[in-house]
């Protein structure tokens, strides 16, 4: 197993994302970035195009992720810490290649690696190696040292943020349904095999699947609710390839069916409202629930809540004093290696690329 970094001084933050298009211009060079060398049809490009031109053309999640940085940096100062954070992306401006070469230029030798992703897994973690390896290559020997903060799903904020935004969407529902109300939990659907090789094999893998599981009934117990579902949304991929299911939209159907006439649905596979939150949950998720007659409210994501840059900064203080984490659940985490090391030999290998897009 990759060795954990150790409590030492860093000089910077790095906060690594997977990006997003802020302009209509940007949307197909963006798509062609996330599918290089997958064989998506150009028609599937079009097809996912149209959901960010819905939006004029511009993701959200830079914009999010940069009010994130924004309290992070709020929070370090309140803390004392100083820390210049800097912003980096996988598939759009302002990509890891060129931040991390910024940040050599600024005298940067070692960073900390905040990923916008509390999760094991090829796409959750080991993706973001690969990105951290990438962007040292591509500056060269004298990069700047990357270490990666660890896996953080079941945090005690990030639940706690969650929890209190289940509560304010229960609120949100007509009150005389709210008691009846069912909750549902989502995160994004991955092939099955990619779900069965994420983690390291000891663990005998899934931890993706896992970790959400664990994540929801810790978010479900925090606000009182002792029965609830575990669903997936914006799959991707060919009919033929088994992902992840059942579907959100599915799933709302068949609660429908049981008498259901209301839900909470929790998006607690993302950090942010971007751009598959809003579509495929406050657009065709919540079309299905008023077709079928059924309130919906969404609970919102944890990355405006002030408790998601106290997380962040205190995954820092993890690493800069060496003080216990702190984790609510019992499945493994991992995800804190250099710079771009995986966390175990055959960790998360990668799946077999698909004709698929975001």
């Amino acid at each position: 197993m990759a060795a954990d970094a150790t409590a030492g001084e860093v000089d910077a933050l790095l906060l690594l994302s997977f990006g997003g298009p802020e302009r209509p211009e940007d949307v197909m060079p963006f798509l062609e970035n996330v599918t290089r060398g997958r064989g998506v049809p150009r028609e599937r490009l079009e097809e996912v195009a149209q959901h960010y031109l819905h939006f004029g053309g511009v993701s959200p999640i830079n914009a999010l992720n940069r009010d994130i940085i924004a309290a992070v940096e709020r929070e370090l100062a309140g803390a004392g810490i100083e820390l210049p954070v800097y912003f980096g992306n996988r598939n759009w401006d302002p990509m890891a290649e060129d931040t991390v070469a910024r940040m050599a230029a600024d005298g940067v030798r070692s960073a900390l690696v905040f990923p916008t992703s509390a999760w094991g897994g090829y796409s959750g973690c080991l993706q973001y190696d690969e990105d951290i390896a990438r962007a040292r290559s591509a500056f060269g020997a004298d990069a700047p040292e990357l270490v990666k903060l660890r896996q953080y799903f079941d945090h005690p904020l990030l639940i706690e943020a969650f929890a209190a935004a289940i509560r304010a969407a229960v609120d949100a529902l007509p009150a005389g349904r709210r008691d009846g109300a069912r909750l549902v939990f989502t995160a994004h659907s991955i092939p099955v095999s990619a779900d069965i090789s994420a983690g390291p094999p000891a663990d005998g893998g899934r931890l993706y699947s896992r970790q959400v599981a664990e994540a929801a009934r810790l978010c479900a117990a925090a606000t009182g609710f002792t029965d609830f579902d575990v669903v997936w949304q914006s799959r991707s991929g060919p009919p033929q390839i088994p992902w992840l299911d059942p579907d959100i939209v599915d799933h709302l159907e068949d609660l429908s069916g049981k008498g259901v006439d209301a839900v909470v649905v929790c998006p607690v596979g993302f950090v942010s409202d971007h751009l598959e939150v809003i579509w495929d949950l406050d657009n065709e998720a919540k079309e299905k629930a008023e077709e079928l007659g059924m309130a919906f409210a969404r609970a919102a994501t944890p990355g405006t809540d002030p408790r998601f840059a106290q997380l962040v900064v205190e995954l820092i203080n993890e690493h800069l004093t060496g003080i216990p984490p702190r984790r609510l659940g019992d499945i493994p985490g991992y995800g804190c290696t250099v710079n771009g090391a995986p966390c175990a030999i055959d960790c998360c290998t990668p799946p077999r690329r698909h004709a698929a897009a975001t």
